[in-house]
């Protein structure tokens, strides 16, 4: 992992959790999905995956466990939280409490067919193991599970070059990932198709961001992961990368 990497999934995950903590439990959701899933993007996942009441939710690379404290809240799924940065596992305690376990996503620790279902969003690009990290998800899925991915999809060759230490899979690349991890897409959407983020989010959001920055905005740590963000933020508004949801389930 680089080190802009280290700065936004470790260093910045603990300062969030604090700013959310002192801002109000309205802030909380929010502040955890930064980077890692809408409002719109989650209810897509969660409709499309069947996600039911009381189901054990696996968070593969769930940095600050905002997403699966947002599907807790909406279908009252039970989630259990993967993580590789030990700083995102304690800003995820702290938040939501939900039990999360230090690892990860292409070596995870529990038996075969441990949960109903499984999600990672935004964690594939961040990793060279991504067949390792899909096959995980398949051997920790029950069978007739479901799998949701948000994946950063590469249309120029300027997506894979930009960003040191990421790994975008361009439609073909993951379509074979997906192929030899041994899933098979049932469902697949953009993210640019779906409907606006609820006005009320983006401002939480920009609550927490300006926080973050006014405290924070003076290190070097916090400069990396905003250019790292930025970057990224770039590439999808120019088209070059995009943001893609499916659904998976076993072949």
């Amino acid at each position: 992992m680089t080190e802009a990497m280290e700065a936004e999934f470790d260093t910045v995950a603990e300062w969030t959790a604090q700013v959310a903590v002192d801002l109000g439990t309205p802030y909380y959701v929010p502040a955890g999905c930064r980077g890692s899933g809408s409002p719109a993007a989650l209810d897509w996942l969660i409709d499309q995956m069947g996600l039911q009441p009381g189901a054990r939710l696996l968070d593969s690379g769930a940095g600050v466990g905002g997403p699966a404290a947002y599907a807790a809240q909406s279908c009252s799924v039970h989630p259990v939280l993967a993580e590789p940065a030990v700083g995102a596992c304690r800003a995820a305690r702290k938040l939501f409490g939900y039990p999360v376990v230090c690892a990860d996503g292409a070596t995870l620790p529990w038996p075969n067919e441990t949960f109903d279902a499984a999600w990672s969003l935004g964690v594939l690009c961040t990793t060279p193991n991504q067949l390792a990290v899909l096959e995980e998800l398949r051997r920790s899925v029950r069978t007739g599970g479901t799998i949701g991915l948000l994946a950063f999809v590469a249309h120029h060759e300027d997506a894979s070059n930009q960003l040191e230490g990421n790994h975008f899979p361009t439609s073909d690349n993951l379509l074979g990932l997906i192929d030899r991890s041994g899933l098979k897409v049932e469902q697949w959407t953009g993210t640019s198709s779906l409907p606006a983020i609820p006005q009320e989010w983006n401002r939480r959001v920009d609550t927490v961001e300006r926080a973050l920055g006014e405290r924070y905005g003076h290190t070097e740590v916090w400069r990396l992961a905003e250019r790292q963000s930025s970057a990224i933020g770039d590439l999808l508004a120019d088209g070059k990368l995009t943001g893609e949801l499916l659904v998976l389930r076993r072949a």
